[in-house]
């Protein structure tokens, strides 16, 4: 058996279990295990590892991207202000607001920006790439490389379902971002024009399906102004700041962390609620970490220091100091910071900056259901690619339609920005305590810190985390069970896809026959073979596909070449063309054909096969035909998942996409056989 690859770096090989081997027909297309070789585990100059270095750019590149990342990556964190000062003195909490305690509110939100996101985020996850790329799964992939698959199988087990919990949660964030942003711009009207209230809602439904129709046609040429306009919002952000703290100076006290330590003491229980406000002038932190793929970590660091962070905390200085000059201010502090001239601009210029805050979030949503379909989490979803360029830029139709009746559902039940507040804080707390529990690990067991240093990350951010998180909690009954209820129906979604795709795989694999004893079948009795090329994609890189078994049972034919294709989803975002495909020759004209693809790149076969040529096969696309195999789940009590979920699994396998569009595979050239499998 010869094995051939022009690339002078080999790629990873595919094993043939159903947890590294990707294949439309008889796997999702994109089961895969997210630990890679030994070779590959990260080292002090290797990805993942502190004082990995991605490309940087030149300075005035640095600045254009930064100036880019603004609205993408700090338009969730950006809006804030709009709504977080005023939550804290909200009458639910009968707070008032006192000189001492608007200090102290004050003081709160700086070292939560200070120690949340330019400390932990910024400083230390940010560290901690995948190959360049940043977010949950990444952070996942690179807890699984330290981790032993036999030795620490539990603790692999709670730690992917920690992980699969926080991306699920990340919808519900997807959900509420929306929904509250443009809600909270739009109350500017109240403000302005009093007479004008009952319109809110109806202008801020308008804005959101307007949004999300919007979607389908991509963001490509409206992005273009994401980063200026973002950048006139922070700009006016920090001058409302500067102008408002001129008339009271005395308010920069309340940098000093006493003030915020003493609020909180004094406050006790109604402590809590004060955090669970507090948090909302963090939500979208950990974007900085998930979109460093897209922007790279230096360009983040640049727009953060250089101009978002002290924006923000102009900003929030800014109402403080309004509140210790009108106490009544608490009712919009934003708004009434700036003069009556300013506002119309600014509640048009906020609208603005929610609706650039709201797509990076909907762009997120298909990013991360993009991931999850490849990596094996998420069954096959129509997925529009609606930029020819930029190949990050997609459109999934139907997690466009379920977040719009969300976000429309939680308009019309809250009817207010200070009501959503109490749903928002719980999906961005307990995606950031589970942050900080995966990165402990990447630490420990990828970067090699000792055991003190990494309890002392631990317990340092963890006690912030778990101290928003509880205080969270207390909103469970007045709408924090919305996220929480969005994100265990994700686990129950994504597991059950994972684990039911195991089972099937172990399925096919009973009454699979060995490939090497069927070839060697083939030399003692030959069928008639045809000419041109037979493409049979499969998981299972040691038996012999199904849809070839019944092709040759019902046609009686094989053709001259037999390509046994298996799709490798790696862990790393994208895989260079030249380490793509890797070959096998068999004997009988039979080829096992491996592709790679990274997480984050469309896995197009025709174009990948392209390639073939240099291993000596020729590929002429009217000469070759895709053999698909399409599988009939069958729920049964057997020994596996429990027959609702087996339910479940089956239904969603019945409505999952073609593997015949997922890969790009042309219509006319495909052939789909079917088979029922019992689970």
């Amino acid at each position: 058996m010869a094995e051939s690859n022009p690339s002078s770096a080999e790629p990873r090989a595919a094993a043939g279990d159903p947890g590294t081997a990707v294949a439309g027909p008889e796997a999702n297309p994109a089961h895969v295990a997210l630990a890679p070789e030994a070779g590959h585990a990260a080292g002090p100059d290797s990805p993942g590892a502190p004082g990995h270095a991605q490309s940087a750019p030149a300075h005035g590149a640095r600045a254009a991207i930064a100036l880019a990342a603004l609205g993408v990556v700090f338009g969730d964190i950006g809006t804030s202000p709009l709504y977080a000062m005023k939550e804290v003195f909200s009458e639910a909490h009968a707070i008032s607001a006192t000189h001492d305690h608007v200090l102290g509110a004050a003081s709160l939100v700086f070292w939560a920006l200070m120690l949340v996101v330019s400390v932990k985020y910024v400083l230390f996850i940010m560290r901690a790439d995948n190959r360049g790329e940043g977010g949950i799964m990444a952070l996942m992939a690179l807890v699984l490389r330290g981790t032993d698959a036999r030795r620490d199988a539990r603790q692999r087990a709670v730690l992917v379902l920690l992980g699969i919990f926080g991306a699920a949660l990340f919808y519900g964030d997807g959900a509420i971002t929306p929904a509250i942003s443009v809600l909270s711009a739009v109350e500017g009207l109240e403000v302005i024009a009093p007479s004008l209230s009952a319109a809110v809602i109806p202008i801020t439904l308008t804005v959101l399906v307007g949004l999300f129709l919007m979607q389908r046609r991509g963001t490509g040429a409206v992005g273009r102004l994401f980063g200026p306009i973002t950048l006139a919002w922070f700009a006016a952000l920090a001058l409302g700041g500067i102008a408002s703290i001129a008339q009271t100076p005395e308010v920069l006290a309340g940098l000093n962390p006493a003030y915020g330590l003493t609020f909180l003491l004094e406050g006790r229980l109604t402590a809590l609620f004060v955090l669970g406000a507090v948090v909302l002038a963090v939500t979208g932190a950990e974007a900085l970490y998930a979109d460093m793929g897209h922007f790279g970590r230096a360009p983040i660091r640049l727009a953060w220091y250089g101009l978002v962070l002290p924006a923000l905390v102009l900003n929030y200085f800014g109402q403080a100091a309004l509140m210790v000059r009108d106490p009544s201010a608490i009712r919009n502090p934003f708004y009434l910071m700036f003069p009556d001239w300013a506002q119309i601009p600014m509640l048009l210029l906020a609208t603005a900056a929610t609706v650039i805050a709201s797509q990076a979030v909907i762009s997120g949503a298909f990013s991360v259901t993009r991931q999850a379909i490849q990596l094996g989490y998420c069954p096959r979803l129509a997925i529009v690619h609606t930029s020819e360029r930029e190949i990050g830029q997609v459109y999934i139709p139907l997690v466009n339609w379920l977040l719009l009746f969300a976000v429309v559902a939680l308009v019309l039940g809250f009817q207010t920005s200070g009501a959503l507040a109490s749903a928002y804080g719980i999906a961005v707390t307990g995606t950031m305590a589970i942050d900080t529990v995966l990165a402990a690990v990447v630490f420990r067991r990828v970067w090699g810190w000792s055991y003190a240093r990494t309890i002392a990350f631990l317990l340092a951010f963890a006690v912030i985390d778990l101290a928003f998180l509880g205080a969270n909690l207390l909103k469970l009954a007045d709408g924090a069970w919305f996220p929480l209820t969005l994100g265990l129906l994700g686990v129950v979604v994504l597991t059950t896809w994972k684990r039911g795709r195991e089972l099937l795989m172990d399925g096919l694999r009973e009454g699979a026959i060995d490939l090497r004893s069927f070839i060697e079948g083939l030399s003692r009795h030959p069928p008639t073979r045809v000419e041109g090329t037979g493409v049979f994609l499969t998981a299972d890189r040691d038996g012999v596909p199904h849809a070839l078994l019944h092709n040759l049972l019902h046609n009686k034919v094989l053709h001259e070449r037999v390509l046994l294709l298996t799709v490798v989803i790696d862990d790393v975002p994208s895989v260079p063309a030249s380490q793509r495909l890797r070959v096998e020759t068999l004997a009988e004209g039979f080829h096992r054909l491996t592709l790679h693809f990274g997480f984050r790149d469309t896995p197009d076969v025709p174009v990948a096969l392209e390639g073939l040529p240099a291993f000596g096969l020729p590929f002429e696309m009217m000469e070759t035909s895709f053999f698909l195999s399409r599988e009939t789940v069958v729920p049964t009590m057997r020994r596996g998942m429990a027959l609702w979920r087996e339910r479940l699994f089956a239904a969603m396998a019945r409505n999952a996409g073609s593997a015949a569009a997922y890969f790009r595979l042309p219509a006319n050239r495909v052939i789909e056989l079917g088979t029922q499998v019992e689970i």
